[in-house]
């Protein structure tokens, strides 16, 4: 048998090892928060890592414990508060790990029946939250990027089956508030970005769409609105949007990978009216849902769009695709996948959905605060009333080299992550909450230090 897998006393030893490390980060006893390091000390720490005979299980190891895991940022940290971070449940790291020790091939229904069932349920769960009919369904991939990629080429897929005869380049409207990544998608399916203009937050609304859409030069396939924008945690004009895209027969897609965990409290789902009438919608429960990463949920009103535009046909697959009725492998452009939605339906199971909800409330609540506090330093002007978790402010009289400045600052010391942004072509700061354990004395201490 090959060494590969072995399972010797050396190997016993390094599962020991791995598990106390696993339960170290689960216990969040270690969360490094430290500048990158130089480039040159980290490869120099790593040379020679790999060569022909191997160095070995125990200094392959410590090459992890000691210089690779400690110069990456924890994105659980609770004053991680740059970017969205991922703070997973202690349950679905747990879940994770014996996950990726199962090697459950999660693509047809053949081989992971059970996993199918279980990633199905916590799909319709999220389903249910955007209101969508009992036929939706979807698939849970790896990020936002990737599902907006598939929803969007399945937008065009619907629009080529209707327009046979049309062989020219299509479009598809957003704002420029539309997350990057639905920006490079459009890039990736050579569509064409119809822009439009955004309100004085930067929504999208159905008047600005639909003066956009009249004076287009192009067939627009589809639009892409924003169900929570990353950089100022507003939420687009989603019912507007959807009169607009149901009036003109376009595909309707919400990317609502930060926002939409928001549609879990009761007083935050209004701002999301119209969602339920999406042709896909896009939420990362590795965002603001407690899972690990990688873990984002694409959902379709009507899957069957997405199987037409994706199944893929060959010999050698033919079998698993005539057992069972769902294959995850039919609703998006992958094939091979890991049932990466078991740790979030993992949470799910093990806490309830009341519980889920109430830490995403924890957030909001917790974004308000902020902007109490805010409104009571002289210094410092809150730039608007937070919707969601994010909050955006100035400090009086600095540019951006001093909030980059403050921010390299407060990292290299260990404090916290923190980075600028640009609001209405102004520099500002931005706190994203997404950790439940995060507190107001982790805010007091970030505010004190400018």
């Amino acid at each position: 048998m090959s060494d590969l897998f072995a399972f010797d006393g050396e190997m016993q030893r390094l599962l020991g090892r791995a598990v106390r490390h696993a339960e170290t980060r689960i216990s969040h006893e270690v969360e490094s928060l430290q500048s990158p390091p130089d480039p040159a000390a980290i490869f120099g720490l790593l040379s020679g890592a790999i060569t022909t005979s191997g160095i070995g299980p125990a200094a392959a190891f410590d090459l992890f414990a000691e210089v690779i895991a400690p110069n990456c940022l924890a994105v659980d940290n609770p004053r991680f508060l740059a970017f969205v971070a991922h703070p997973p449940s202690t349950a679905a790291q747990i879940m994770d790990m014996a996950l990726s020790a199962s090697s459950i091939f999660g693509t047809s229904w053949l081989e992971a029946a059970g996993a199918t069932v279980a990633e199905n349920q916590a799909l319709r769960w999220l389903a249910d939250l955007v209101g969508l009919p009992e036929g939706a369904g979807g698939v849970f991939l790896s990020g936002a990027t990737i599902a907006n990629l598939n929803a969007l080429a399945a937008a065009r897929a619907r629009w080529r089956a209707r327009h046979p005869d049309h062989d020219r380049r299509l479009g598809v409207a957003m704002t420029y508030e539309a997350h990057a990544s639905a920006k490079m998608v459009a890039r990736v399916l050579d569509l064409e970005i119809v822009p439009v203009e955004g309100d004085a937050c930067g929504r999208l609304t159905g008047p600005n769409l639909e003066l956009a859409l009249a004076s287009a030069t192009i067939d627009v396939c589809a639009v892409v609105a924003t169900g929570g924008i990353t950089n100022v945690g507003v939420v687009d004009d989603l019912a507007g949007v959807a009169d607009v895209c149901a009036a003109r027969e376009l595909w309707f897609h919400v990317d609502a990978a930060y926002g939409g965990a928001a549609l879990a409290v009761a007083e935050t789902r209004p701002l999301f009216a119209g969602i339920e009438r999406a042709d896909s919608v896009v939420i990362d429960p590795h965002k603001w849902l407690f899972a690990p990463l990688d873990c984002s949920a694409l959902l379709y009103k009507e899957p069957a769009h997405a199987r037409a535009a994706f199944t893929q046909h060959a010999d050698y697959i033919a079998a698993f695709q005539e057992v069972g009725d769902w294959n995850p492998g039919d609703y998006g452009i992958h094939l091979t996948r890991r049932a990466r939605g078991l740790p979030f339906w993992f949470t799910l199971a093990t806490y309830g959905t009341d519980a889920v909800s109430a830490a995403v409330r924890y957030s909001i609540d917790l974004a308000k605060a902020t902007a109490r506090l805010i409104e009571h330093r002289p210094e410092l002007a809150l730039l608007m009333e937070p919707e969601l978790s994010v909050v955006v402010f100035t400090r009086e009289g600095w540019t951006m080299p001093d909030y980059r400045s403050w921010s390299d600052r407060l990292l290299a010391d260990g404090t916290a992550f923190v980075l600028p942004t640009q609001v209405n072509n102004q520099p500002a700061l931005r706190f994203c909450f997404v950790n439940p354990r995060t507190t107001i004395e982790d805010v007091e201490l970030i505010l004190d230090t400018l």
